[in-house]
């Protein structure tokens, strides 16, 4: 019908916020056009443990995956961008179509939100899994804010 909105199906995602220690690890909804933080699984000299993240795989079953691509604030790729490029050709082997998003600080924005909610009482001790986590978060809202409704 001319003047009604398109209709987009419902979908989940797996959203990544990809570091050398640690990938911080969120699902969205197009449906509530949310995300929450699943936490983080660890990033060592051996990779990443794909073991938990195939996990969360099989626990949500998302219909994409999402990895927050780091950018300099003048737009050109990071000394992290190779790496990231890697984790994205690794996380083919789930057979998910998989994107990336600008992720430029979301690791600033993710702990200023967790600061804030812990000066208002709503939360104790900021670990860096968390923050890594709320990063995450904000990946896929900003994709969600882009792809959604």
């Amino acid at each position: 019908m001319p003047g009604t909105p398109e209709h987009k199906p419902d979908l989940t995602l797996l959203a990544f916020d990809f570091g050398h220690r640690r990938i911080g690890v969120a699902v969205g909804q197009r449906v509530t056009a949310s995300a929450s933080p699943l936490g983080a699984a660890a990033n060592t000299d051996d990779g990443p443990d794909w073991r938990r993240i195939e996990r969360w795989i099989e626990e949500w079953q998302p219909d994409l995956l999402l990895v927050g691509m780091p950018y300099h604030a003048d737009g050109s790729r990071s000394d992290m961008s190779a790496d990231v490029d890697a984790f994205v050709a690794a996380l083919g082997r789930f057979g998910l179509p998989v994107a990336t998003v600008d992720e430029r600080y979301t690791s600033l924005e993710g702990r200023a939100v967790l600061r804030d909610a812990r000066a208002a009482g709503r939360r104790g001790r900021i670990r860096k899994e968390t923050v890594d986590a709320a990063a995450a978060v904000l990946i896929a809202e900003r994709w969600l804010n882009d792809h959604g409704q």
